[in-house]
């Protein structure tokens, strides 16, 4: 739909842009082929909220690894009855469940980055499969990889990627959730700054950053949704990123 120079130039003309004017134009241009992702943290809610008061119907993504908090799913069920939000689970490609049995309890441990490509981004790829656009609410301030990342990104397969609040500080986050009087998610008060996987995620200090409770030394910062792991339909291609061998898995 559009070409890479198109969306160069739409993503810094965006940048002088409010989230809600982006999210309208993306909702306007690819309706109905876009999907909102959330992981229904705190600091998702500012973007669910903006979302649901332009398009309440709009399609929501929420990756039900099996590895959640139980906080996290009754958060999730208490946000989508009260805003009456249209949220589709997403799950593991079923052929991965022998393999994920024998190594349930170990699996995030021992190779988070197989255990993250198998609950999270094959879930996602196969999800937008058919869509047009993908609204994320990564910030710059997040992480050195989301720091680079544009307001809008043109993926190999054609898929616009939507950055509302890329350029977005905790601060913005915080404001934003007084003002409208937005609920936390239960652990938030408990130290749990960034809420992912439970095997994966420890409370944390407030004057750290917030995303310092996920994978904790185990040399990672990211899933691989908004990296590079994303772009590779092929599970040969990051066979290497692995610690286990699936080399026997069929595919």
């Amino acid at each position: 739909m559009f070409s890479p120079a198109e969306v160069e130039r739409l993503s810094e003309e965006f940048e002088a842009k409010t989230p809600q004017e982006i999210i309208k134009w993306a909702v306007d241009t690819f309706w109905p082929q876009i999907a909102l992702s959330s992981s229904f943290q705190t600091q998702s809610m500012p973007l669910l909220h903006m979302a649901s008061r332009i398009r309440r119907d709009l399609l929501i993504f929420f990756l039900d690894t099996g590895y959640h908090f139980w906080d996290t799913l009754i958060f999730r069920e208490q946000i989508v009855s009260e805003w009456q939000l249209n949220v589709l689970d997403l799950y593991r490609d079923t052929r991965w469940d022998v393999f994920t049995r024998q190594h349930t309890r170990t699996l995030p441990l021992e190779d988070p980055n197989l255990c993250c490509f198998i609950h999270k981004v094959q879930p996602m790829q196969r999800a937008l499969k058919d869509m047009l656009a993908w609204i994320s609410g990564i910030r710059r301030d997040q992480t050195s990889v989301r720091a680079n990342a544009k307001i809008l990104e043109l993926q190999k397969d054609g898929l616009v990627k939507i950055n509302p609040l890329l350029n977005w500080t905790k601060a913005d986050v915080n404001h934003y959730m007084e003002e409208y009087h937005l609920p936390s998610h239960p652990l938030f008060e408990k130290g749990y700054r960034s809420i992912g996987c439970a095997p994966c995620t420890v409370a944390i200090g407030l004057n750290v950053d917030e995303r310092a409770g996920r994978w904790v030394g185990r040399g990672k910062v990211e899933c691989g949704l908004h990296t590079e792991m994303f772009q590779h339909k092929d599970i040969s291609e990051v066979q290497k990123d692995f610690q286990l061998n699936i080399s026997s898995m069929d595919k």
